[in-house]
């Protein structure tokens, strides 16, 4: 198990290296000067030039890199242009919103697509089966925004239930929930009913079944712990997909969180902001992968050989 975490946050490491090198080297060749923006609009040509010195804009990208690089593994990933804040402490201010939504989103998402999914595979053929197919189609079918914008329609402005934006208070958060949950419940729901079928047609679940074994102990202590692998697998890539999402609906919401942050940071040309996001977002979308690994090796230790 030991040699299996260090293969994995090897993996992760290189990962984020590799994130921080397209990201930043993208960022330099995007329209848009940051010595520029931080002088202001109307700064003559020589302030500029300063700012760009002071910046260290001049020297060559690579070295401008190697400088950045060591700044971040001594945990320091510069100043905003735009609030002249560290961009660490802004990013911590923010992150908390962010995980909250995207994590509950996908954890509400894998228990209740895991639940339906069982449900729609021991009745497969019968009316169960086909409403949650419909529900699923319906679910991968409807974009976010479309989803958030109805759902502000009928219980903000019709029914009064909810607010439109962020109050900071647990209510702000049931709609963006809501919004982000249908397609990864239609996702997962789908996936464990596909996969639970596969199972239940294994002939290790027929002897069982022959011998006068329970079909509710077959399906809780055999099916479902086979059923789980690609459940959890799909997990770590839907979540990278919800904190996609994430930035959408903190927009339409007006959450205070990371993904909202990322826009104006990119409105504004904002550049350590920038960098400083895409690393933090990527590093928690490779500590939730390497999660997923691990939870697979715990199901099926055969996984950790790999």
């Amino acid at each position: 198990m030991l040699s299996f975490l260090v293969r994995k946050f090897f993996q992760v490491a290189l990962t984020l290296l590799l994130i921080s090198v397209v990201v930043f080297f993208m960022l330099r060749f995007m329209p848009g000067d940051p010595a520029q923006v931080l002088a202001g609009q109307d700064a003559n040509e020589e302030l500029v030039e300063a700012m760009r010195d002071r910046m260290g804009l001049n020297d060559p990208v690579a070295v401008q890199y190697l400088t950045y690089l060591k700044l971040v593994l001594k945990g320091d990933l510069g100043n905003s242009i735009r609030s002249h804040q560290p961009v660490i402490d802004e990013i911590m201010a923010r992150l908390p919103t962010t995980l909250l939504l995207g994590f509950s989103s996908i954890g509400i998402a894998l228990v209740l697509g895991l639940i339906i999914g069982i449900w729609a595979a021991v009745n497969v053929g019968r009316w169960p089966d086909y409403m949650v197919l419909l529900g699923a189609l319906f679910g991968v079918s409807a974009p976010s925004f479309w989803t958030g914008l109805l759902l502000i329609l009928v219980f903000s402005v019709y029914l009064g239930w909810l607010p439109v934006v962020a109050t900071g208070d647990f209510q702000s958060y049931i709609l963006p929930v809501a919004t982000l949950v249908p397609l990864s419940l239609a996702v997962f729901s789908r996936l464990a009913r596909s996969t639970m079928l596969d199972v239940l047609s294994e002939d290790y679940v027929r002897t069982a079944l022959s011998k006068g074994v329970s079909g509710r102990v077959v399906l809780y202590r055999h099916c479902l712990r086979n059923a789980l692998i690609p459940v959890v697998t799909i997990a770590g890539m839907e979540l990278a997909r919800l904190f996609g999402g994430v930035i959408a609906v903190e927009t339409i919401f007006a959450l205070p969180g990371a993904g909202r942050a990322l826009v104006d940071a990119i409105m504004t040309r904002d550049f350590p902001m920038i960098q400083g996001l895409v690393l933090v977002l990527a590093f928690v979308f490779a500590l939730s992968n390497l999660l997923v690994d691990v939870l697979n090796g715990i199901i099926d230790p055969r996984i950790r050989r790999r």
